[in-house]
């Protein structure tokens, strides 16, 4: 796992890359340690990153200004700031976790716990899912998410509008991320609940959900029975 820490506080830095190496042992690849916004944002132009350890305020640097930059990127972002009251614009950003200073091991353990086991994020407050087109960052409000395919190491997001956008997170990381009104239906799929019409059951055991759009998507044969479970429940 490549980490990029971004802190201007050097003691603070430095314990977050020991604890990193102990926590990940065999795993720890390469840690990277910048102190300012700017250099931050030019390594991840320039080298690919599993994973970020931002600060909220650097030498009275937003951090924020970064994170809306680098959220539409494949890595997971981590917040560590003693800034406790953003944890909730942090999260409908799209941060996979908000660690308050000060911090000890046990809860960076759990931060790594939460990447390796696939785990969702705690906040549950994700707002929007940023994307870049053109140059620039789009916001999408996820209330205009219909469902999410995957596509290789990328994902194609479909709004209910009908526009389809692609985004650099794989389906697996959205997952982590998105609102538990989403579910995994399909190895490829993720979609609204609320959005789901009917189960059909075609010939061959062929497993499809009609969505309320009139779309046909397929149901993984194992998700099948919790699926058909979970939507009885709701009805």
């Amino acid at each position: 796992m490549n980490i990029l820490i971004i802190e201007d506080e050097a003691r603070i830095a430095g314990r977050i890359e020991r604890i990193s190496r102990d926590v990940l042992r065999r795993n720890a690849g390469n840690i990277t340690i910048r102190d300012s916004l700017q250099e931050g944002i030019d390594f991840i132009l320039t080298h690919p990153i599993d994973l970020l350890f931002l600060d909220l305020n650097l030498n009275g640097e937003d951090g924020f200004d970064v994170l809306r930059k680098v959220v539409s990127e494949s890595f997971h972002t981590i917040i560590i700031s003693a800034y406790k009251e953003k944890a909730i614009l942090a999260f409908e950003y799209g941060v996979l976790d908000f660690i308050p200073k000060p911090f000890d091991q046990a809860r960076l353990a759990q931060a790594f716990q939460r990447i390796s086991n696939h785990e969702k994020q705690e906040g549950k407050g994700l707002r929007f899912l940023a994307v870049k087109k053109n140059g620039n960052i789009l916001l999408i409000d996820i209330n205009e998410l219909l469902y999410v395919k995957g596509a290789g190491i990328y994902t194609e997001l479909h709004l209910k509008n009908g526009r389809k956008e692609l985004h650099d997170k794989s389906l697996e990381k959205l997952e982590q991320l998105l609102p538990d009104s989403f579910g995994r239906i399909h190895k490829s799929y993720l979609v609204e609940m609320a959005q789901i019409q009917e189960i059909i059951v075609q010939s061959g055991s062929k497993y499809m959900i009609l969505l309320k759009n009139g779309e046909l998507l397929p149901i993984g044969r194992t998700r099948y029975k919790l699926l058909k479970e979970k939507l009885f429940k709701e009805l």
